[in-house]
């Protein structure tokens, strides 16, 4: 959802960054890549790992509120949402939102953005054991739309999101948003495209 759907990612590393600030750590050069798509324990472990804590849960609680209290202003959509979500449902396309993101925040940034009816199930990283890069949320997740995960595509703007759509055996798309893809995660990804519009062109053959 983060990245993909909505331009909120710019908003949690505002927010992290913030943080950092105000308790005078600057995080390492390679925060932004860990902290991407993540949840739960991975989640605490980057926190705790670059704002040198013991216990990353308190920030964590702390970024988390900052971005409900910005999100209940208004939701950033990316350009082509409207347009691709549009296709997949003239063409009987099953989807669902699988988001590291807690299931309230997705349900609330999807009907505020008024496209919450194109999704058939949402999984959040709260209703798996394992969050991203882990495949879990997708496996559930295709199993919630009734398909395996082969025959599912992952969009994914981020390298832990592409990892997990990859080990689930999806069909891993990649629209990198804050972040160029490394060499090392292109092998995981069938094609890595610039905007939604590049990626419904990209589809409109194979569906």
């Amino acid at each position: 959802m983060d990245g993909v759907l909505f331009d909120t990612e710019r908003l949690y590393q505002e927010i992290w960054q913030e943080i950092a600030e105000e308790r005078q750590i600057k995080p390492g050069s390679g925060f932004v890549r860990e902290i991407s798509g993540t949840s739960g324990k991975k989640m605490l472990q980057v926190v705790e790992k670059h704002y040198q804590v013991s216990d990353g849960l308190p920030i964590i609680e702390a970024c988390m509120t900052r971005m409900r209290n910005r999100l209940a202003e208004s939701i950033p959509v990316k350009e082509g949402v409207s347009d691709i979500l549009r296709f997949l449902k003239e063409k009987g396309v099953r989807t669902a939102v699988a988001s590291s993101t807690g299931r309230q925040q997705i349900e609330q940034n999807l009907r505020m953005s008024g496209i919450r009816d194109y999704f058939m199930e949402i999984v959040s990283g709260q209703e798996v054991k394992n969050g991203k890069p882990a495949p879990d949320i997708y496996l559930y997740a295709a199993e919630k739309i009734g398909c395996r995960a082969e025959e599912c595509f992952a969009f994914e703007d981020s390298e832990n999101g592409v990892r997990s759509g990859y080990a689930a055996g999806c069909v891993t798309i990649m629209i990198p948003d804050l972040i160029e893809p490394e060499d090392g995660i292109r092998s995981c990804c069938y094609r890595i495209c610039r905007n939604l519009k590049d990626v419904q062109e990209e589809i409109k053959n194979m569906i």
